[in-house]
């Protein structure tokens, strides 16, 4: 009678003490978003204070719509940070955009240098899928002599590392020439590269900012004259002159297509492209003829003059290949030619009207054009771009912006004599990432293939095993944790998170950009693992195999457990679990809807997750409400199983919902619905009163499944296992249910006649 009074006054201290401590986490989640701001400052130097000073902010910071249009740059930007002795700036000048710095030295204006906004002159987005806004100064000898970080969007450069590693960074372009090569890491002894110092856990941020401030100060040294453009080999010409169809020169190369779709520039979609383009280069006989018709074709040839070369643009859309604001003087501001680094734009000058298309099955089309390149540098025996400017609303500010598109354009090598020249492309971003770690990506794969191939023999472990002793299942599952937490975590710092599942919802409805996911091949691949063993097997397998935090926490209540601390361990009462678990799916549902108001702020509410703290930054590198959350949550694990897991992750809920749509899952048997003993020892608590598996909740620990071959353990096995043993049949093999296989009598030959 007392026990049983007892009982209820136990649970119901068990509970409270578990929702108190599950409230004061959240409660310290979502205070360090606001905490640790203030907070950062107490971690650096006096001088490091100062340095961050200049940067903080620059994390979404509100820049005015005028910045990308009036003449005037440095009324909106600090261009005095730069040229601090400069006593006048002039207004934009050339395309791409710049300014000059001048100083008044005995009554006469010196020319400084040139002050230039990166997103004028090129559009690279870094890691957040937006560009890194950058002011940046060279002086007239074309060395970068100032940079400054006006606006980004990384996430990791917020919460994760503070701004003063942004500070230190970008301090090393100062002294660099425009034309110097610059690579991230160590410097290569071949080639003439430069190495430079990278931030630690966020490579592909400084990889693009690298490309930024590189690229923008060469384009704005080559405009200017410091660099001088080395001419190509032009092109010669075959025979070949009959003229082609224009699905022919569609098919073969010689025409090009480029489709912008309203999406792609933030706008809503109303049934038709944004713009729809092809383009083609004229000057080769055959394809001239065929585009203009014979007699428009010489006269155009017999207009231009050597080394000037036609193309021809037609379109359809909303928008407008000309622009709307072109003047007589001015230059066409949305269309260029790009080969290599080297850039061409188009003045009034440079257009002809292009009346018809000559082409049999040419479609139609709103407007039209020929433009002419008047460059010795430019040469159509080589791979150029056309790139289209488009104009980009950002949803979530209504400011406006340019994007770039292009589209390759490569003659044909039937058009040339001697065929195409042997052109070495330099490898994407991406690519020299992957090229550059291919060993630990082999390893890698190697253990996630390991993973898999394990846990696909999980029947041929689960056999050999028993209640007493998981061996067979337990050295795999805690070797790859061990793995997980320390090459996989610490190492390679490819903890998943959900900012890449917002990302990821993003670029699937605004802009898809499959660079931007390439750029880190162990998330990139560790999702692939993840999305196809979801789909397979659930979330089991990697929240409960290969969650770097997810094995640490399970090692940290295994250890406890053998060191004296399994009496203070406890398991909430399944009603209150129950009620738990929903909470990790409210968050998810909160950050994906606070993300399509703002990024920025799901990102930060984002830190609901320790992954950063514990594996990117370490857990003594940030402001002390972050480690404090981390440090209970991975405290909380001492004594419970997984209660972050459980309870708050937003990435498990995210894994969670198509888990329900998985091929394979655990088995059961008939008496499972009134037998308690597998959900007796689950640590996921993932199986209901009616022995029911949510898989959405397992983490696959095969606890039951050892349980359900285990004559010993399993009561409806061991029964039958105990029925067999008194009336003295042998004990068979136990199938595939779950059960002995059924002994069938065979009536003896003598007993039948």
């Amino acid at each position: 009678m007392k026990t049983r009074l007892l009982r209820p006054l136990y649970l119901l201290r068990q509970i409270t003490r578990f929702s108190v401590l599950i409230c004061c986490y959240l409660s310290l989640c979502f205070s360090a978003i606001t905490l640790a701001d203030s907070d950062k400052k107490n971690d650096h130097t006096e001088q490091e204070r100062h340095a961050e000073k200049s940067h903080s902010g620059s994390y979404e910071a509100p820049l005015p719509v005028q910045l990308t249009t009036d003449p005037d740059l440095c009324a909106y930007v600090p261009c005095h940070d730069i040229f601090p002795n400069a006593d006048r700036f002039s207004p934009r000048k050339g395309r791409p955009a710049y300014v000059e710095a001048y100083h008044e030295e005995h009554g006469q204006q010196k020319l400084l240098g040139y002050a230039f906004l990166s997103t004028d002159i090129v559009d690279i987005p870094a890691y957040s899928g937006k560009p890194v806004v950058t002011l940046i100064g060279m002086d007239v000898a074309g060395k970068i002599i100032g940079v400054k970080v006006l606006r980004h969007s990384e996430p990791i450069l917020l919460v994760g590392i503070p701004e003063i590693a942004l500070t230190k960074f970008i301090k090393q372009f100062v002294g660099k020439n425009a034309w110097d090569k610059l690579e991230i890491g160590k410097a290569r002894a071949e080639g003439g590269y430069i190495g430079i110092d990278a931030i630690s856990g966020a490579t592909v941020t400084v990889i693009s900012a690298n490309q930024v401030v590189m690229r923008s100060a060469y384009e704005i040294a080559k405009q200017v004259g410091i660099i001088k453009a080395v001419p190509r080999p032009q092109a010669s010409f075959s025979n070949i002159t009959e003229e082609q169809s224009w699905d022919t020169l569609l098919s073969e190369g010689s025409i090009q297509h480029l489709t912008v779709s309203p999406s792609q520039v933030g706008l809503d979609n109303t049934g038709q492209p944004y713009i729809d383009l092809y383009f083609g280069y004229l000057n080769a006989p055959a394809i001239g003829r065929s585009i203009l018709g014979e007699r428009n074709y010489e006269g155009l040839m017999a207009e231009l003059k050597p080394n000037e070369h036609a193309i021809f643009i037609v379109a359809n859309g909303s928008a407008s290949f000309k622009g709307s604001g072109f003047v007589r003087g001015g230059i066409y501001d949305r269309v260029q030619v790009s080969q290599d680094m080297d850039s061409f734009t188009f003045r009034d000058t440079d257009y002809r009207n292009l009346y018809g298309i000559r082409a049999i099955g040419a479609p139609e089309f709103n407007e039209s054009a020929i433009f002419i390149i008047r460059s010795m540098s430019f040469s159509a025996a080589y791979p150029w771009s056309l790139v289209f400017l488009g104009n980009k609303v950002d949803k979530q500010t209504g400011a406006r912006t340019f994007a770039n598109f292009d589209r390759e354009f490569w003659l044909d090598a039937k058009y040339l004599q001697g065929g195409r020249p042997i052109v070495v492309k330099a490898d994407p971003t991406w690519l020299k990432i992957w090229k550059s770690r291919i060993w630990e990506i082999t390893a890698f794969i190697v253990i996630l293939l390991f993973t898999a191939v394990v846990y696909a023999n999980r029947d041929w472990l689960v056999r050999r095993s028993s209640r007493k002793d998981k061996r067979w299942v337990s050295a795999p599952k805690y070797a790859i944790w061990l793995v997980s937490i320390g090459f996989i975590g610490f190492g390679l710092m490819a903890q998943p998170s959900i900012t890449q599942v917002l990302t990821w919802f993003h670029s699937l409805l605004f802009h898809w950009k499959w660079e931007l996911f390439l750029s880190d091949p162990f998330i990139f691949i560790f999702w692939l693992f993840i999305i196809i063993t979801v789909f397979i097997w659930g979330r089991g397998l990697f929240c409960g195999w290969m969650c770097p935090f997810g094995s640490l926490s399970e090692i940290i209540y295994k250890i406890a457990g053998k060191v004296g601390l399994k009496r203070f361990q406890f398991k909430p009462s399944m009603a209150l679990h129950n009620r738990l678990k929903w909470i990790k799916y409210g968050i998810f549902w909160v950050l994906l809807a606070v993300s399509f108001f703002s990024m920025g702020l799901a990102e930060k509410l984002a830190e609901v997750e320790p992954f950063k703290t514990t594996f990117l930054v370490g857990l003594f590198n940030r402001s002390w409400p972050y480690t404090l959350f981390t440090a209970s949550l991975l405290g909380l694990s001492l004594f419970t199983e997984r209660p972050f897991c459980k309870y708050l992750c937003p990435l498990g809920a995210a894994l969670a919902m198509p888990t329900t749509f998985r091929w394979f899952g655990l088995k059961r048997k008939q008496e499972c619905t009134t037998c308690s003993a597998c959900a007796a020892g689950c640590g996921s608590q993932a199986i209901d009163s009616l022995g029911v598996i949510d898989h959405r909740e397992c983490m696959l620990c095969l606890d039951c499944m050892i349980l359900y071959y285990d004559d010993h353990a399993c009561p409806p096995l061991s029964k039958e296992r105990k029925l067999r043993e008194k009336s003295g049949l042998p004990l068979t093999r136990i199938n595939a249910e779950g059960y002995y296989i059924p002994i069938h009598p065979v009536p003896m030959k003598g007993a039948e006649e």
